[in-house]
């Protein structure tokens, strides 16, 4: 097999992973609500917790992150033993760079998706197990202190790239042998902030949607508002 159909073969299967819409299927199971239209129509982690509580939330933001790690493992599976050293780590980015990008454009409910950061963690995690520890103390500290989603996702984009740099600087086997997670991880980041714009000019207009504690801070401060 060559490594064109192979690096075609790994971008199909990530997408095809990436574009089961896990999200969407459980608060239409569980609540009969189209996520596509409640809240900001992304079908990922934080807009389930919105539409179905925090059980749907978090189960939604792991099977997303599984979507990753699974493009990549199952890529691993299939391909080690066909491809040389050189160009597996790139056909396994591929593959999780392309669940990405079917999470956020998935066929199966009319290219809709969500943001992207679940299966970006996930492609990660599964070349480098210790981003996914990373990711839910930083998603935690920004949900729980700053209370906005899309900051969140902007720092674990960020975060991605950053990683592999460090480890590829570092000298770290075998992330100093190749590019590959790098451009991945920027790859990856470049497609999360383009699906964030609507966010990010709402961030930057001041008036960006918050959850979790601070949150509910705020609206217990405009019902005691109210009744003053």
């Amino acid at each position: 097999m060559s490594t064109f159909v192979t690096v075609i073969l790994s971008a199909l299967i990530g997408y095809l992973l990436g574009a089961i819409p896990f999200g969407y299927i459980l608060v239409r199971l569980t609540k009969q609500i189209d996520l596509r239209e409640f809240g900001s129509g992304r079908t990922g982690g934080t807009n389930a917790f919105r539409a179905a509580g925090i059980p749907a939330g978090v189960l939604t933001s792991i099977l997303d992150v599984l979507k990753g790690a699974c493009a990549v493992w199952v890529t691993r599976a299939l391909f080690a033993d066909t491809v040389s050293a050189e160009w597996l780590p790139w056909i396994e980015v591929t593959a999780g760079v392309m669940s990405v990008i079917g999470h956020n454009w998935s066929a199966f409910i009319g290219w809709k998706g969500g943001a992207g950061t679940g299966p970006n963690v996930g492609w990660a995690g599964a070349e480098w197990f210790p981003i996914v520890p990373i990711a839910v103390v930083a998603v935690l500290a920004v949900m729980i202190g700053i209370g906005i989603a899309s900051i969140a996702s902007l720092a674990m984009a960020i975060a991605v790239p950053f990683s592999f740099a460090v480890l590829y600087l570092a000298g770290v086997e075998p992330y100093d042998t190749t590019l590959a997670y790098i451009v991945g991880g920027i790859v990856g980041a470049a497609i999360i902030s383009w699906s964030l714009r609507p966010n990010i000019k709402r961030l930057l207009a001041g008036n960006e949607r918050l959850v979790g504690p601070r949150s509910k801070r705020k609206r217990r401060q405009a019902e005691s508002s109210d009744t003053d």
